[in-house]
This record gives structure tokens, C-alpha cells and sequence, in this order.
């Protein structure tokens, strides 16, 4: 467990296994699940639930005087010590199957907990009270000698069991004296041991995410946290259609009593890229090429403007509405469930899909490149991204209230068409490259005139106005203008010094639709620090970066946003956004595996001629 010296609400851990994932506190209390996946009506909402006593699944112990939980090493799957005043304890291990079975990847939409008494004679009280229909009570259709049936909406959950079925039902109180299973679920029966099942299933899973992590590339420094932030990110994954959702959450407010509240639980194209790079550093190639196949899927139905957003299903969005049965996080509602963003004109996302998809081209570890086809197929994307830079749009941050021709926007229509011209050039496609050039070019100069501000001494947020924003240190790391170029440098100082608060970084300072901004926002903090790094200040870099990693969670885990004033997590979790940034932030300050041996700042104090033997043997000398 991590120790992390700012208070936090959000102390909870993630399980999951690319269907369906489940978020649980640290007295293993399951405070947030979505059936039968991802973005799913929640059969455990307790954690939007405010002071109402439902949607949840705990083990209370008698008498309980602590409680302590970690991941199993390099896994997602949770194990909690429960020990009462007597001494006696138990032990709750948390996991959803994921293991390869008959040749393909297996993943119910399942919940596992295992019960052990580890010590004494426990008494415990298992407590099922499951909702439907975002925090209507789910009441028991049915239940047999080894199984309760709950009626969710037109569903049924079902949870499977060797304890007794009348303990659960009635909330009774009773001797722990073996290993117990919970299997929750869809509404099929098991016909095999619990305990056997059960033993299988967390040996194989254990198995699955050990051998998942041994495969990835990791930098020398920060290992454990980019570890657990790769592993997040998977949870955030489904599957099926490679989707990657932006957090598992919905509503969870940007700050203390705001009606920021949004539904994360869709895939947003401009995280392709940040997405896409982290898994392309990590070498987590299958994940990646999944994600590619999603946005590829997306732009092959291109009879349509593309959207911000699309559900993880790419067809599958939710007209946004307020679900009047939850009272929000710590009571602060509302709770909405779908997003209105993606009707919004966000001209980013041609720039992000072309520069997720320029992998496909360059990558030679996926089994399936990019051809003059697809190129054509972007292309499309291209024109558009040609045609729309200089009209206003939402922008980045979604502005509900506003259009204007924000820099972000038209940088990214720039990217497409850079991007385009570096392929059709790999392609030889001469006369496409040059085409794609001239268009780049034009809308380069467009930028750089019009959102340099020589008074303020930065790249603005939007064209012919002055205010900042830190979308625009992406500026360097897109490609667009050099880090070493004197306007990236004073940017990066202006923005560093008008946009921190307690050293913690803002999207922007001015005020808009809901008043001024509260939070720091944890992805421009990543994206500051990158900054920091490319112009020279390394140092400063790895200062900050080391910093905000005191302020992930019990579990390794980032939400959206930080509260300057008290750093506490604020905003939906675990976010891509600040997971992915995570691990580039780390990679590109981390130390080479070979000089991590030979400075005088190395990690271990070794025997200098055992560390060149060993390092020798390593690198093949």
C-alpha cells in the first residue's frame, strides 16, 4: 500500500478483466460496479450514493479494529486483512477471471471474492444490496440452496455460493470456519466446487497478469508505478471492440460541491494519442493494436463529421440525463449518465485519429500495416481537417457555453495534415506528400500568427485572444515548433508561472460556463513536466514529477483532477489521461537501464567491478 500524505475520499482500488470492472474501498467494501460491462447500468453504486445505504457488497467482521489491503504483486487482483478486537482475522481476495481458455481469452462478466478465515474464530456478516437503474434497490427474484437471483430491470444478477444462502439474504452473522466464494455475475448456474472454482480461477488470473507485465517495457526508474498505471490502463479496456474508456466512472465532481460532474465512460479520440504512446513504450503491442482497430473501425464509416466521443461500442452513445435515484458523490450531485459533449464540434479529433493511426504505418511489430488504403481512407479525415481549423469549436475542455478557433484545434487539423504528408512521403506518394505539405504549411502560419501574444509572452488558447492555456504545451511534443524555439521557452515560463496554484497546474484561469476553475488538472501537470524536460529543465522536470506521485491513491491510482488547495483526488478514476501520462512522464525522465549501474546516483550500492560484470553479461559484451 501506498503511503500518501494528502487525504483523499477516493481511496479505492480497481478489478477487472476487459468486460467489466469493479472498484473496492479499503475495508473491501465493492463500491462501484457497471453490468453486464464497462459503461453498464451499475449493480454497485454506493460510491455515487451520498448517505444512502445501497449498492454495495462487504464482509463485516465482529468487532473489527482494522483493515488493511494490497494488490497481489504485478496483478489486479486485491487481497484485505480484516482483524477484529479478539485477534481473529480474515482475508478477502477480489478478482475478475481473466485467463486464455479453449484458445481464446476468457472474460464473464463475473465478480470472484473469496472469504478465509485466517486466524481465531471470526464472526462475519456478508452483505449483498445490489441496485439497478442507477440506485433503484434490486430486490431478490429468487433464490435455491446455492444461488440469489436479483431482478435488475430487465436482468438478473446472480450471485453463487458455498455460505449458507439464508445467511446472505437475512443478513445474519455467522462463524467463519473455511474458505467461502462469492461468485457474482450473470444469470447462469455453476456446476462445479466453489472452493475449486475458486482456486482455479485466482491462480490462473494471477497467472495471466504476471506473465501480462513480465512482457512489457518498463524504464529503470518508477518501475512499481508504471507498472500499476499500465495495468489501470488495461482495466479501462474493453475488449470486444479495443475501446478504451476515458476513466470507469461517471459524476464524481472536477471539485468539492460543483456541477462538474460528467460521464467518463466512453472512449474520446484525442486520447488516442496519449493512449497509443504510453501502450507503444510499454510495448503492450495487442493492446495497442486493439485500440488502432477502434479507431480504424470509426474512420471506415466515414459518411459522417466525427465526433469527440463514441460508446465502447462505436454507435452506442447516450443522450446525456440525470439519474434521480443517486445522490452523488459524498452527496454532490447530479449523477448524469451519457455525455453531451459528443454533440459538440471538437475539430481535435481528425488530428488525433490520423496521429493514433500513423502507427500502423511505422510500427513494424504489428501484424497488420498500413497500406495505401487506409492512407486514402484518412485522407477523408484530412480534407476535413483542412476545411474546419479556422472555425470556432468547444475545444479541448468542452466549453458548453462558447465557440472559438481554439489553438489546440487547429494545431491538431495541422497534424493531420502533416501527418498525411509524412506517410503518403513513406508510401511514395510524391504528388500526395506535396499536397499535404502546402496544406500544413498554411495552417501553420495561421497559427503562428494569430495565437502568438507577444504582451503576454506565450501561445494563447484560442486566436486573437490572451488567455492561457495548457493545451498549448503540447505544442513542442506534437511537432509543431521546436522546444529549443524562444516562444516554446517563454510559453513554457508564462504558463508555469500564471497557471500554478501550490505548484499543481490548471487548464486555464478565466472563468467559464460553470464560473472559475477550481482543480489542477492532472494530465497539463504531466504535460508541464514533459515540457520542463524538452527545454532543459530536467531537474525541475523530475522535482514535480516526483511530487505528484505522492498524491496517487492507497492503490497507485490517478483520478482527474487534484484540489490545490488540499491536494485530495477529485474527478472520475482511474483516468486515462493522467495514467497514460504517468507512464510517458516517467519513461522520458527515467534514467537508461545502462547508466543506472555507472552514476554515482544509482539506485543500489553495488561493487563497481560486479555491476560492469553483470551489466557486461546483460548487454551481451
Amino acid at each position: 500500500m501506498i503511503d500518501n500524505p494528502y487525504r483523499s475520499s477516493l481511496d479505492v482500488a480497481a478489478i477487472g478483466n476487459g468486460r467489466v470492472a469493479a472498484l473496492i474501498d479499503k475495508g473491501a467494501r465493492i463500491v462501484w460496479w457497471c453490468y453486464p460491462r464497462l459503461d453498464g447500468d451499475p449493480v454497485f453504486c454506493r460510491l455515487l450514493a451520498g448517505d444512502e445505504e445501497k449498492g454495495f457488497c462487504d464482509v463485516v467482521l465482529d468487532g473489527q479494529v482494522s483493515a488493511t489491503s494490497s494488490y497481489i504483486r504485478n496483478t489486479c487482483i486485491l487481497e484485505t486483512i480484516l482483524v477484529s478486537d479478539s485477534g481473529a482475522a480474515v482475508k478477502v481476495t477480489d478478482f475478475a477471471p481473466r485467463f486464455w481458455r479453449f484458445d481464446r481469452s476468457f472474460h464473464p462478466t463475473q465478480l470472484m471474492r473469496r472469504i478465509e478465515p485466517l486466524r481465531g474464530l471470526p464472526r462475519v456478516t456478508i452483505r449483498m444490496r445490489p441496485t439497478h437503474s442507477y440506485g433503484q434497490v434490486a430486490p431478490i427474484a429468487s433464490h435455491g440452496s446455492n444461488h440469489i437471483r436479483y431482478l435488475c430491470g430487465a436482468s438478473a444478477v446472480r450471485v453463487t455460493t458455498d455460505v449458507p444462502v439464508s445467511y446472505i439474504v437475512h443478513e445474519t452473522p455467522f462463524a467463519l470456519t473455511h474458505a467461502t466464494t462469492l461468485v457474482i455475475g450473470s444469470d447462469e448456474p455453476i456446476d462445479s466446487s466453489m472452493d475449486a472454482l475458486s482456486r482455479e480461477f485466482l491462480e490462473r488470473t494471477r497467472d495471466f497478469w504476471v506473465s501480462w507485465v513480465r512482457g512489457l517495457a518498463v524504464s529503470y526508474e518508477w518501475q512499481p508505478e508504471i507498472i500499476r498505471a499500465a495495468i489501470l490502463l488495461k482495466l479501462c479496456t474493453f475488449e470486444e471492440t479495443g475501446a478504451i474508456t476515458a476513466a470507469l466512472t461517471t459524476s464524481i465532481p472536477e471539485a468539492p460541491n460543483t456541477p462538474r460532474t460528467w460521464d467518463y465512460r466512453f472512449c474520446w479520440l484525442r486520447d488516442a494519442y496519449f493512449v497509443i504512446r504510453a501502450l507503444n513504450r510499454l510495448g503492450a503491442t495487442q493492446s495497442m493494436e486493439n485500440y488502432l482497430d477502434y479507431i480504424t473501425t470509426i474512420v471506415a464509416d466515414g459518411k459522417s463529421p466525427l465526433k469527440p466521443l463514441y460508446g465502447i461500442v462505436h454507435n452506442d452513445t447516450t443522450a446525456e440525463q440525470v439519474a434521480p435515484d443517486l445522490q452523488g458523490y459524498r452527496g454532490m450531485g447530479p449523477v448524469r449518465l451519457g455525455n453531451l459533449a459528443s454533440d459538440q464540434l471538437q475539430h481535435d479529433a481528425y488530428g488525433s485519429v490520423i496521429l493514433g493511426a500513423t502507427h500502423m504505418f511505422i510500427d513494424q511489430r504489428l501484424p497488420r500495416m498500413g497500406d495505401v488504403s487506409l492512407f486514402r481512407e484518412l485522407e477523408a479525415l484530412g480534407e476535413q481537417a483542412q476545411n474546419l481549423y479556422l472555425e470556432p469549436d468547444a475545444g479541448i475542455w468542452e466549453y458548453r457555453g462558447r465557440q472559438r478557433i481554439h489553438t489546440h484545434s487547429a494545431t491538431m487539423c495541422w497534424v493531420a495534415c502533416d501527418r498525411l504528408a509524412r506517410i503518403a512521403q513513406l508510401l511514395g506518394l510524391q504528388e500526395r506528400a506535396s499536397h499535404w505539405n502546402s496544406a500544413a504549411e498554411k495552417i501553420r502560419a495561421e497559427i503562428l500568427a494569430r495565437a502568438w501574444n507577444e504582451k503576454r509572452g506565450a501561445f494563447t488558447g484560442a486566436f486573437d485572444h490572451q488567455e492561457l492555456d495548457a493545451s498549448v504545451l503540447l505544442l513542442a511534443d506534437l511537432g509543431f515548433i521546436p522546444p529549443s524555439d524562444p516562444r516554446f521557452v517563454k510559453t513554457c515560463t508564462t504558463i508555469g508561472r500564471e497557471l500554478m496554484r501550490n505548484g499543481l497546474m490548471l487548464r486555464y484561469a478565466a472563468e467559464d460556463d460553470f464560473g472559475l476553475p477550481e482543480s489542477s488538472f492532472l494530465a497539463c501537470q504531466f504535460w508541464y513536466i514533459d515540457a520542463l524536460a524538452s527545454i532543459g529543465r530536467a531537474g525541475e522536470a523530475r522535482e514535480l514529477f516526483v511530487e505528484l506521485l505522492k498524491h496517487r491513491n492507497s492503490f497507485g491510482m490517478l483520478s482527474e483532477d487534484l484540489h490545490p488547495a488540499t491536494g485530495e483526488l477529485w474527478g472520475n478514476l482511474p483516468q486515462t489521461y493522467s495514467m497514460a501520462g504517468l507512464i510517458n512522464s516517467a519513461m522520458t525522465l527515467s534514467r537508461k537501464w545502462e547508466d543506472a549501474w555507472t552514476t554515482s546516483g544509482a539506485a543500489y550500492h553495488v561493487d563497481e567491478q560486479a555491476a560492469a560484470r553483470l551489466m557486461a553479461a546483460a548487454y551481451g559484451r
